[in-house]
């Protein structure tokens, strides 16, 4: 599994401050072939869980579109599937991480084996994870 992180960029670059202990956002989980991908954004840097999709694809140099109302940005490369999304709170002092809810545009993320992914990656070493 591979981790993108949205929110140093969001704190220390875009609003140039700290990174608080308690950081809340949405996240998005995508697919391509065997390689999942979990993709955190602070609520403050995006308020839907298409504008991460969209964030992550311009990144990444993968194109795709949002739908004629703006809800979804689909990829359009067929290699790449989004699975879903949720919300989560992520605690560094408590060293906690929660995951829960679903994406409206998308569904709800795919919770099997994410819990034991997540503890296995150095970034949420120690980490207590909660998946609801």
């Amino acid at each position: 599994m591979t981790i993108i992180d949205y929110t140093p960029f969001y704190y220390i670059f875009l609003a140039q401050t700290a990174i608080p202990p308690v950081v809340t956002g949405k996240f998005v989980q995508i697919r391509n072939g065997n390689t999942l991908y979990l993709i955190f954004s602070p609520k403050e840097f995006t308020k839907y869980h298409a504008n991460i999709i969209e964030r992550f694809c311009m990144d990444q140099g993968i194109e795709g579109s949002y739908d004629t109302r703006r809800e979804k940005f689909a990829i359009r490369d067929q290699a790449w599937t989004i699975i879903g999304g949720g919300k989560f709170e992520r605690d560094t002092n408590k060293k906690t991480i929660k995951l829960y809810d679903n994406s409206m545009a998308y569904g709800k993320f795919k919770a099997e084996g994410l819990k034991e992914a997540l503890v296995a990656l150095p970034e949420f070493a120690g980490y207590a994870v909660t998946i609801e």
